[in-house]
């Protein structure tokens, strides 16, 4: 525990030491470090995927989910999923600095709310070997330093694209302890960095109920918490029919370990046995097993019988809850019972019901007439996404580069005194 301890604390000084360095680094220097990351991880894809061979060994060895492999696993296409979103990073407007507001006060003072970054990030993750590059290129953009714990998964895909984010400092001239990487999978690494309140500004953790459930217990470190994505879709009666299945089945089948995922259908009762039957037919030849309520079992012999476990549950898994319900206020009952504040989105060509469904429901990312799987910063024009906080405070949503910045206030005026 000592050594790891050691080695931790020894982390946490020289990322403080460079986040002095980040916070008055120019937005070409940031630019270049980020191009150069990218490049270097396209020329070095054959090696970032062998090292994904060794992870996936580990993880089938560890007993996997599908679905938690198919989050693990790197090819081709993915690494250039990563080059995109570190291009698209480096071509964003730098935030640091940026004139939130700028306002003029009768006692002669001349008031300016500018972008700062936080310091240093903490970003604890499971799995997913990309939100190395991710989190690496979204910190360096704000200005921050990071240390990056991956899964002991992703262990040596992680090691692999961390080294890519290096080269790319060290073409910029910026101190490669700005992207640092615990390497370690000793679980008291988590533990120590949830309390290096001395170097760490804030935390990020990015995983299952399980990790951050752990990191808002013990951390004492200021935390942007990413809970489950239990992400519901209500059908509503005026759903079109066409749209409903194509966004049904995209938002569940796509990539079912993700946490835009739908995991609980809810189907209007004027529709159930039209409608509703033929999506509960669809995802059921799809292979995804629907657990539902008695009006769901009656629509598919198939359908399994849902418990009350099944309801505000996140599967990551080709598994889906579904339920009838009376109508929209049905629907929002549910979904204010149960929802985790992820993602939730209503199938409806009723605008009133839509207005309805978004002002009555308080989740970070309401959506109509439009697959969950859109819940991600990328597709939101952020380049990428070091998670989706779901609580209130400071950040919301989708956490990219502009979210990780704080502010101070620059105030000038010509020789004022207050009286």
């Amino acid at each position: 525990m000592t050594d790891v301890k050691d080695m931790m604390n020894g982390l946490g000084q020289r990322a403080k030491a460079a986040a002095q360095q980040l916070a008055t680094a120019t937005a070409g220097a940031k630019t270049t470090a980020l191009q150069a990351a990218a490049k270097a991880i396209w020329e070095n894809r054959e090696a970032i995927i062998a090292a994904n061979r060794k992870d996936m060994e580990f993880g089938r060895e560890k007993g996997l989910t599908d679905a938690m492999m198919d989050r693990l696993m790197l090819d081709e296409a993915r690494i250039q999923g990563m080059v995109d979103g570190l291009t698209a990073i480096a071509a964003q407007k730098d935030p640091v600095g940026d004139v939130i507001a700028e306002w003029d006060r009768p006692n002669g003072l001349h008031i300016k709310r500018v972008r700062t970054p936080l310091g240093v990030i903490g970003v604890i993750y499971e799995s997913r070997p990309n939100v190395t590059a991710d989190a690496g290129a979204l910190c360096l953009k704000a200005g921050n330093a990071v240390i990056l714990r991956g899964g002991s998964e992703s262990f040596h895909s992680s090691e692999a694209i961390h080294a890519c984010l290096v080269t790319g400092l060290k073409a910029a001239g910026l101190p490669e302890d700005a992207i640092q990487r615990v390497p370690t999978r000793d679980r008291a690494a988590v533990s120590e960095m949830l309390t290096m309140t001395d170097y760490i500004d804030v935390i990020v953790p990015r995983g299952g109920k399980g990790l951050v459930g752990l990191v808002q217990r013990e951390a004492r470190v200021p935390v942007f918490a990413h809970l489950e994505g239990i992400v519901h879709v209500f059908v509503d009666a005026s759903a079109d029919p066409a749209k409903a299945m194509n966004v049904v089945l995209n938002a569940k089948t796509r990539r079912t370990g993700i946490c835009g995922a739908a995991e609980c259908l809810l189907i209007h009762k004027d529709i159930a046995d039209t409608l509703g039957r033929d999506l509960v037919s669809a995802l059921v030849e799809k292979g995804i097993e629907v657990r539902g309520d008695a009006a769901v079992q009656a629509l598919n012999a198939q359908v399994t019988p849902a418990t009350e476990e099944d309801w505000g549950r996140e599967y990551l898994d080709s598994i889906i809850a579904a339920k009838v319900v009376d109508g929209i206020d049905g629907a929002i009952a549910h979904i204010r019972h149960y929802s985790s504040s992820h993602t939730d989105c209503i199938l409806s060509e009723t605008p009133e019901n839509v207005e309805k469904f978004f002002s009555h429901i308080d989740s970070a990312i309401l959506m109509h007439n439009s697959s969950t799987q859109f819940a991600d910063g990328g597709e939101f024009g952020m380049g990428a996404e070091i998670g989706i906080a779901t609580g209130k405070m400071h950040a919301r949503g989708p956490v990219g580069a502009e979210q990780l910045t704080s502010f101070k206030y620059l105030v000038t005026s010509d020789g004022a005194t207050r009286s």
